[in-house]
């Protein structure tokens, strides 16, 4: 029996929940943007960073180094009520050009290639200040190269925030933050969900406690720590009350997939952190669902 694992004991009387929660109607939209940091270890305002772009179109990768925090959520905004921001001039201009440097990359459909990105030397920056600061080290802009590709997608750009770490701040290398923009002229800040079985999450014993306990207070420090519980991962994905049926619910407001179809109905509290659940939304339709186990039959 795991620690950590919690036991939900359920006479054969028992009714499921007098108080249902709220299923929220979701729409299923195609992501046409992935970006990930294959090295954070070695990457450093004064060395630079390596990116993986992975995009399901032709696409342009913009980087800007030294971007104003108010300025980007200003362009963020105008996104919503001013213009569409779907290429890199109209963030520019949204942007009013502050940032300090400027690096962009033509990236064919489905290559992963490395791309490296570093400030030159003649820019003399060695770090961006003490939290909170003015300037995002680095903002990442994926848009789609081709016009027609952009009437295809509901999802037309992606804005990536991603710290890297200097002499004033160490925290290691990561993406802050990513948002989506779409078409309609909304933005959602893409957000993990958290898997019994995570098989893209880090896993936590690639870092000593010391290093997670200093990342964790310097989050803090900048007001970006989140109130995640840790996970304990499993080898499957099965539900974790009925360790049987496959997990298809996500829980809000703490983003936990860990219940099956038939587990949802008894819960008002998330069984893996006892949160009060808001709302829930499935991964995938019973028609999916269906179409699913009979490709494996």
């Amino acid at each position: 029996f795991g620690l950590g694992v919690p036991v939900i004991l359920r006479n054969s009387e028992e009714t499921e929940s007098s108080t249902r929660v709220l299923k929220k109607r979701m729409r299923q939209v195609k992501n046409p943007f992935g970006l990930e940091i294959p090295h954070p270890a070695t990457a450093s305002v004064t060395k630079g960073i390596t990116l993986t772009p992975d995009c399901l179109e032709d696409c342009i990768l913009t980087c800007y180094w030294g971007c104003s925090v108010q300025k980007l959520h200003e362009a963020l905004q105008k996104h919503v009520y001013c213009f569409r921001i779907k290429t890199p001039q109209a963030l520019e201009d949204a942007l009013y050009s502050e940032y300090l440097y400027r690096q962009q990359y033509f990236i064919k459909k489905n290559d992963k290639e490395e791309k490296y990105c570093q400030l030159p030397e003649d820019a003399q920056v060695v770090d961006f200040g003490p939290v909170p600061r003015s300037r995002y080290p680095l903002i990442v802009l994926l848009t789609l190269a081709d016009e027609e590709d952009r009437e295809i997608y509901d999802i037309i750009s992606m804005v990536a925030v991603i710290h890297i770490p200097d002499e004033s701040y160490r925290l290691s290398c990561r993406i802050l933050y990513q948002y989506l923009l779409l078409a309609q002229g909304q933005y959602h800040d893409l957000k993990q969900l958290f898997m019994s079985a995570n098989s893209t999450a880090p896993s936590s014993s690639d870092t000593s406690p010391g290093e997670r306990s200093t990342d964790r207070s310097l989050l803090e420090k900048a007001g970006l720590a989140e109130d995640e519980p840790e996970l304990h991962e499993e080898n499957s994905k099965d539900c974790v009350v009925c360790q049987n049926g496959t997990v298809n619910w996500v829980l809000l407001p703490c983003r936990h997939a860990c219940l099956c179809d038939g587990c949802i109905k008894y819960f008002q509290q998330c069984p893996m952190c006892r949160q009060f659940v808001q709302e829930s939304f499935p991964l995938c339709s019973k028609k999916e669902q269906d179409e699913d186990e009979s490709t494996h039959i």
